[in-house]
């Protein structure tokens, strides 16, 4: 076994690591706005469904940040704001089309999904997430908007936007279209997305498509009251006296009401005006946004006018993210269901694997994460670089991305004690359908001068791997070893098929071991061809190799491919080979 070599906490150059480069800016910044103080990163996540891996970006983005200046000594706190209090806003796939009733209420007045063991539906989405954001390593600060609003927290600063309310309506007029009369239409789009999933994805910190609050017949207001009756948002506020805070609003399910909002805590600011109102209540320093939020008259945009114009505050620094794909899928919608969140990712891949994938790209640069075969590639390429860092040969960003993907400031994470190829793991697992005790025969065979001595050397990748292979692969696609000899085929045979078999069948004993193996299945047609085993492959020789490889995997699985061959011999055993192949 290789011992892991201790890498630098942090980059050698930030010329070549981006995570530097924010850490470098962060940290300036926040010593000219508040020396001395714990700086804030901050990151948003709406649980109106699954939070899925385009949403992680928005987390594991600050996370690195505030994890490098962790690092460098310096107190960082990682802000998470769960906006449970924004509006359920559509009945997503899968469910039941009675929760349409719930509309309009805070996400956490939503009850919890059929069979859900959580009290209301942000609770259902938020846990798997903030599981997930454990075995990831991620240090947070969790804040509830719901609790947040409720308890009267922003109080005040719900008064000060009432009372600036036609400061902030002038800020979002600038923003607005117009029609030729030069009256007022609804507000202009916040995005200008390729279409209405990539809307789905990007959004990271609240609800982007939410209105602005547009003025009615009385007015605008940045407050939005949820209905003390039917508990919805479906309410227009009717007047507002800024002396006594005196409000009324009316609802559309016919119910109207008279508060003072010094006592009201049974709504929200409009969401172009809670984000820039949270950012100077928090100190945010730094917060990334998706796409969506980066275009003329977005949450970002707007939301900087705001701070600095209503609020006296800062925006933060706050890179724009794109979007993370799935292998095989163009995009991920939270909306149209079934997609892959990071609780999935991490069924089927160790936990630095994925940190590396979003460490190492910098948060304007797209990516895909594999669920099909290509993760087999990804683990190769991770594997690779894990040995070109004990060699000493990696480029320095590719040394930093691989030291924020393996641990962080409070120390390593989790990792496998010997990690074996996962698309050796995965055929292995595949033939023996994870019979542990067939599993640690084979296992123990790929290197029988360093021998796996037990299953937990392997894991926890070997684990994944196996359900990489239940989940992720279909049934037509599984490897099932035949139970006896395909006896046409092998009547059928002509001499050199027949010799290269004896060649194989005789070779067996004295390269019984994954290299031994390779050596020999890639030998065969080069000593049929008079080459010598170290003979460099020709054209000719490649066809040969491959009419070879399709013949054994026709007589041992019945198809034309398979696992590599070398795996599937010893998965399948000496013997069982024998029985298969004796032409």
């Amino acid at each position: 076994m290789t011992a892991r070599k201790e890498v630098p906490t942090v980059a050698q150059s930030t010329e070549t690591d981006w995570v530097s480069r924010f850490a470098d800016e962060v940290i300036a910044e926040a010593e000219r706005r508040a020396p001395g103080k714990p700086i804030v990163c901050a990151s948003g996540l709406s649980p109106s469904g699954p939070i899925h891996l385009g949403n992680l970006r928005e987390v594991m983005t600050p996370h690195l940040v505030a994890d490098e200046i962790r690092r460098r000594g310096y107190e960082c706190v990682h802000i998470v704001s769960w906006d449970d209090y924004d509006r359920y806003r559509k009945v997503p796939a899968g469910i039941d089309p009675s929760w349409s009733e719930h509309i309009g209420k805070p996400l956490t007045s939503v009850p919890a999904p059929p069979g859900s063991t959580y009290a209301n539906w942000a609770e259902h989405f938020k846990a798997p997430m903030i599981e997930a954001l454990k075995e990831l390593g991620i240090e947070f600060h969790g804040i509830s908007q719901t609790e947040k609003y409720t308890s009267g927290a922003y109080r005040e600063q719900i008064l000060h936007a009432m009372r600036h309310r036609e400061q902030i309506d002038a800020v979002l007029d600038r923003y607005r279209t117009k029609d030729k009369a030069g009256a007022k239409k609804a507000p202009a789009k916040q995005q200008k997305p390729v279409d209405e999933a990539e809307l789905e994805a990007a959004e990271g910190s609240g609800a982007a498509s939410e209105d602005d609050g547009s003025a009615g017949g009385a007015g605008y207001f940045p407050y939005k009251p949820y209905c003390s009756v039917c508990e919805r948002d479906l309410t227009t506020v009717t007047s507002y006296d800024d002396e006594t805070t005196e409000m009324a609003y009316s609802c559309v399910c016919g119910h109207g009401e008279t508060v003072l909002l010094r006592e009201h805590d049974r709504g929200k600011l409009v969401w172009k005006v809670d984000w820039p109102m949270r950012w100077a209540y928090e100190g945010v320093v730094f917060e990334p946004s998706g796409v969506d939020h980066s275009s003329p008259g977005s949450s970002y945009v707007v939301g900087g006018q705001i701070v600095r114009e209503v609020f006296g505050g800062e925006q933060p620094i706050g890179p724009m993210y794109a979007f993370v794909g799935i292998s095989g899928m163009a995009k991920m919608s939270s909306s149209k269901g079934g997609v892959p969140t990071p609780a999935d990712a991490l069924e089927i891949m160790e936990a630095p694997l994925l940190r590396w994938l979003y460490a190492r790209r910098r948060p304007n640069q797209s990516f895909k994460i594999a669920f099909d075969q290509e993760i087999q590639r990804t683990y190769d390429e991770w594997d690779a670089l894990e040995r070109k860092i004990t060699e000493g040969t990696a480029q320095p960003a590719d040394v930093a991305a691989y030291s924020r993907a393996t641990r962080t400031a409070s120390g390593e994470l989790p990792s496998t004690p010997r990690p074996l190829p996962y698309r050796t793991l995965a055929s292995v697992v595949d033939i023996t359908t994870g019979h542990d005790e067939q599993t640690l025969r084979i296992l123990s065979e790929l290197d029988p001068d360093n021998p796996v001595k037990s299953l937990d050397e392997t894991r926890p990748r070997l684990d994944k791997a196996e359900r990489w292979i239940t989940t992720q692969v279909p049934a037509e696609q599984r490897t099932r070893v035949r139970e006896e000899p395909d006896t046409e085929l092998l009547a059928s045979l002509g001499e050199t098929e027949r010799e290269s078999l004896r060649l194989l069948l005789d070779g067996l004993d004295t390269h019984w071991s994954l290299d031994g193996l390779t050596t020999l299945v890639y030998g065969v047609p080069k000593l049929q061809a008079g080459l010598a085993a170290d003979a460099k492959p020709t054209p000719e020789l490649k066809v040969a190799q491959r009419t070879f490889f399709a013949l054994l995997y026709q007589l041992l699985v019945g198809r034309d491919t398979g696992p590599r061959l070398p795996t599937l011999l010893l998965a399948v055993g000496a013997d069982r080979v024998r029985k298969l192949l004796a032409a």
